[in-house]
């Protein structure tokens, strides 16, 4: 069962979901990490250019999970659930599906914007071009104090979504029982449909 239906997800939707939620978690501990190093610690560099290269990566998997979303059935909300439960799920997976761009574009935008000009080459193979920064925004370095600004605070609403998404999920598995979290790691509830 590659697709969805509306009452569960295919194998696709799941491995997107999960691949993406192992990089997500691990970006955001390794951005908290390489954040809290001193700026003179020599393995810097080396870090934040492999956090630019995934950081390339989830963007490019968020771009093909929104196609794939889009291209499929979204499984139906449980029956019962409150309208401003309805309400909360669809704005907090359209946060969610906003931040998964945003994080990797204001990232891009901070290294364009670095008065620097430090090449962004992912990988160590792929080289990158720099975005233009709307001159609006200052100097470069205030351009690119404003992105880093918009990445960190990004971060951390990242994080609270996160947390709510996964309260979510357990408060539908374990006080509602319904098979919301469920259809999230099995096709089972997909085959239902058919």
């Amino acid at each position: 069962m590659l697709r969805n239906t509306k009452t569960g997800y295919g194998r696709v939707a799941i491995l997107f979901h999960w691949v993406m939620a192992l990089m997500i978690a691990g970006m955001l501990a390794f951005g908290l990490y390489m954040t809290s190093l001193p700026s003179d610690d020599p393995e810097l560099f080396t870090l934040y250019q492999l956090h630019k290269s995934i950081g390339f990566v989830v963007l490019a998997l968020a771009a093909l999970r929104l196609t794939w979303r889009l291209a499929n059935p979204s499984p139906r909300l449980p029956d019962g659930m409150h309208p401003l439960e309805r309400l909360g799920a669809h704005l907090g997976h359209i946060g969610l599906y906003a931040l998964l761009f945003a994080m990797p574009l204001t990232g891009w935008l901070m290294a364009s914007a670095s008065p620097w000009g430090i090449p962004t080459i992912v990988f160590n193979v792929l080289p990158v071009p720099h975005l233009p920064v709307p001159e609006v925004l200052g100097t470069q370095a205030e351009a690119e104090s404003f992105f880093k600004l918009l990445h960190a605070y990004g971060a951390y609403l990242l994080i609270a979504l996160i947390f709510v998404h996964i309260a979510a999920a357990f408060k539908h598995h374990l006080i509602a029982r319904d098979d919301t979290l469920k259809r999230m790691v099995s096709t089972a509830p997909a085959r239902a449909d058919n």
